[in-house]
């Protein structure tokens, strides 16, 4: 069945560095185009980032020149580096696929705080 397992999250001071994994299985992870998006408490999970099978690239104007998607077709993994990180940035993070049916992981907590 499909999986997808976020880590890599957790705590760092603001202007800090994070780099998120999602592992995938039970699919062909290399013809999906994949997203990220987070929650934060009492907020709707939002697109953080997508990046298609070719790996074009788009992002939300709030993390825009600070995070980074990438994937590793070979390995079936998505990555999203994250850094010049804000306390606005605490969230949980997950990884989908872009387009339906979707699926989803358990997440990984990120906090940025001093």
């Amino acid at each position: 069945q499909v999986q997808l397992v976020e880590s890599g999250g957790g705590l760092v001071q603001p202007g800090g560095s994070l780099r998120l994994s999602c592992a995938a299985s039970g699919f062909i992870f290399s013809t999906y185009a994949m997203d990220w998006y987070r929650q934060a408490p009492g907020k709707q999970r939002e697109l953080v980032a997508s990046i298609t099978r070719g790996g074009t690239t788009n992002y939300a104007d709030s993390v825009k020149g600070r995070f980074t998607i990438s994937r590793d077709n070979a390995m079936n993994m998505l990555y999203l580096q994250m850094n010049s990180l804000k306390p606005e940035d605490t969230a949980v993070y997950y990884c989908t696929q872009h387009y339906p049916p979707r699926y989803w992981g358990q997440g990984t907590q990120v906090t940025v705080s001093s």
